[in-house]
């Protein structure tokens, strides 16, 4: 009979120890405490700035017409005009939820609830939009020393394929 009803315990333990799936309202305060939609919308900030130096970078050497020019000094603009509209908080809001809900329990939620309302979390949550540009830039600069070995590497990939590399 024992045996029995270590069987019953084992094989009910998974059922009965499941976690409990994260309600959307203790979601949404998760997300007002960490200030997620400002987050978003500063994302955007930076956004413009960073799609401009790629696009100088592409540009650099290549034999471009004034006309290519103007139409590529354009992108930038429009390329964020269209990531503001479709990536909004409130178009977004779902996914982030669904996310969230496959991602954490209950009990999770309610300890980064408790973390970003306690003043440390609050201070992550004012730096960490400084924190993020800085690492942009710093990559970004990062990545222009990488770029010349990339490209040799990929030249070298061209050269094995018996093909021209690019310009």
């Amino acid at each position: 009979m024992k045996k029995l009803l270590v069987s019953i315990a084992v094989m009910l333990a998974p059922v009965l120890c499941k976690a409990t799936p994260p309600t959307d309202e203790s979601i949404m305060r998760l997300f007002h405490a960490m200030k997620a939609e400002s987050m978003i919308d500063g994302m955007y900030a930076g956004l413009e700035p960073t799609i401009r130096q790629s696009i100088a970078q592409a540009m650099a050497g290549g034999n471009l017409t004034e006309q290519q020019k103007i139409v590529l000094s354009r992108v930038p603009e429009r390329m964020s005009e269209v990531l503001r509209t479709e990536l909004r908080w409130e178009k977004m809001l779902p996914m982030m939820l669904g996310i969230y809900r496959s991602s954490y329990d209950q009990a999770e939620i309610d300890g980064l609830i408790v973390f970003y309302t306690s003043p440390i979390g609050q201070s992550y949550v004012s730096k960490m939009p400084k924190v993020m540009q800085e690492t942009t830039v710093a990559t970004q600069q990062y990545m222009l020393a990488v770029y010349p070995r990339l490209r040799a590497a990929m030249n070298q990939l061209y050269i094995e394929a018996n093909l021209q590399p690019p310009r």
